[in-house]
C-alpha cells in the first residue's frame, strides 16, 4: 500500500479546480481497503471516497484521507429468462459500461449515455437522464464498511433510492427510506455494482429531446443503439465537455412542487417548463428558472453559468487559471437567492461540496 502525500487533484475533479489531497491511497482491490484499515493511523483518519470526481466541488485542500477507487472489470454474471445481470467494478467509467453493454447486445442503459463519472458513484447519486434512472436497472451492489471492515451487499430496497439520492448520502441516524442504522454516508465504499438489463426491452422515448429526434429523423421505432447515439448528440450539443471546460454537469436538482404551487407559478410565469410526475407532484426545470432570472452567461471570478444551459456552472479559467471552489459556491448561492426571491423555490445543489 502506497500513501501519496500532497497529491494534486486538479485532474481528478471534473471542474478542474486546483487542490491537493493531504494523503491519498489508490484502491484497486478489497485488499487495499483492508490494508488501510489495518494501519492504526489510517484507520482512525476521516476518509473521503473519490471516484471520477464528476460530482464534487473542492473548496480547498482535502484533509481527510482520500480513497481513490480504481477497481476495474466488467462481466456478465448471470442470465435469466427476463434479464442479463452485468457486474462492473466501481472504478470503471460509466459511459464505457454503457457502450460495452450495447456492444454485447444488452440494452437498457442507453438513455444514460455520456453521464460522467464512475460506476461506483452511480448508485450513490442514483444517476439518471432522459427518462431513465439507475434504480430502474439496479440489481445489487457490494461494498465495505470503512468503520468495521465488514463486507456488505445491498439490494434495491436497502439502497433507499430517491431523486439523486440514496442511503450513501445520509448519515447513520438520518437514512432516508431505510432503518436508521443503514445510513452509509462517509462509511460505505462501493466495490462492485450489478445491473439488470431487461430482455423484453422497451425504448424510453417520452422526453422532449428524443421526441424531437424522432420527428427530425422520421424514425419512430429506434433501437437501443440509435437512442444511445441520439442521447450523445443531444448531450454534446447542450453540455460542455469537462475536458475542455470544467464543470460538474447539472449543478442543481430539478425541484418538485404541489399542483397548487405550480398553478401559482404558472399564473405569474406561463412559460415555466414543468412535468407531471407519477405521484401527482410537478417537477420544474431548474435550468429554466435560472435562465428566467437572467443568469445564463454570467460569471463570478472564473466561475460562470454556461451560455447554452443555465443549469450548468463552468470553470471559465481553464486548467492554467482555474476557478476556485469558493467562486463556484458564491455563484451558486447567488443563483439560489435569485430564484427564491422570484419564484419562492429553493434550489438544491447536486454536487458534494468538499
Amino acid at each position: 500500500m502506497l500513501v501519496e502525500l500532497n497529491y494534486p487533484l486538479q485532474a481528478h475533479n471534473s471542474f478542474g479546480i486546483s487542490a491537493k489531497a493531504m494523503q491519498l491511497v489508490r484502491i484497486h482491490t478489497e485488499a487495499d481497503v483492508h490494508a488501510v484499515l489495518a494501519d492504526p493511523a489510517l484507520r482512525a483518519a476521516p476518509k473521503f471516497v473519490l471516484g471520477g470526481g464528476s460530482n464534487i466541488v473542492l473548496t480547498g485542500d482535502v484533509k481527510p484521507l482520500v480513497l481513490k477507487v480504481e477497481m476495474k472489470g466488467m462481466q456478465l454474471v448471470k442470465e435469466t429468462d427476463k434479464a442479463w445481470i452485468v457486474e462492473a467494478g466501481a472504478g470503471e467509467n460509466w459511459h464505457a459500461l454503457v457502450q460495452w453493454t450495447l456492444q454485447n447486445g444488452w440494452p437498457g442503459l442507453e438513455n444514460m449515455a455520456l453521464i460522467p463519472g464512475t460506476v461506483g458513484a452511480s448508485p450513490v447519486q442514483n444517476i439518471g437522464a432522459y427518462g431513465v434512472e439507475l434504480q430502474d436497472r439496479f440489481e445489487s451492489l457490494d461494498g465495505i464498511d470503512l468503520r468495521t471492515g465488514a463486507h456488505f451487499t445491498l439490494n434495491h430496497a436497502q439502497c433507499a433510492f430517491g431523486y439523486r439520492d440514496s442511503v450513501f448520502k445520509h448519515g447513520q441516524d438520518a437514512a432516508t427510506g431505510a432503518s436508521s442504522h443503514m445510513g452509509l454516508a462517509g462509511r460505505g465504499l462501493i466495490t462492485r455494482v450489478r445491473l439488470s438489463l431487461p430482455k423484453r426491452w422497451k425504448p424510453v422515448l417520452d422526453y422532449a429531446d428524443l421526441e424531437r429526434k424522432m420527428q427530425e429523423t422520421g424514425n419512430h421505432t429506434p433501437n437501443a443503439q440509435q437512442i444511445f447515439d441520439w442521447v450523445c448528440e443531444v448531450r454534446r450539443a447542450k453540455l460542455p465537455d469537462p475536458a475542455v471546460m470544467g464543470n460538474a454537469g447539472s449543478f442543481f436538482k430539478n425541484p418538485t412542487v404541489t399542483p397548487e404551487q405550480c398553478e401559482d407559478i404558472i399564473a405569474r410565469e406561463p412559460k415555466v417548463v414543468h412535468y407531471v410526475l407519477a405521484d401527482g407532484r410537478i417537477k420544474l426545470a431548474a435550468g429554466w428558472l435560472i435562465d428566467a432570472c437572467g443568469w445564463k452567461g454570467k460569471t463570478v471570478g472564473n466561475a460562470g453559468v454556461y451560455d447554452k444551459q443555465a443549469l450548468v456552472l463552468v470553470n471559465r479559467g481553464g486548467r492554467d487559471n482555474p476557478c476556485t471552489g469558493g467562486e463556484v459556491m458564491t455563484l451558486a448561492k447567488a443563483i439560489q437567492t435569485s430564484v427564491y426571491e422570484r419564484f419562492g423555490i429553493r434550489l438544491e445543489p447536486e454536487p458534494v461540496v468538499v
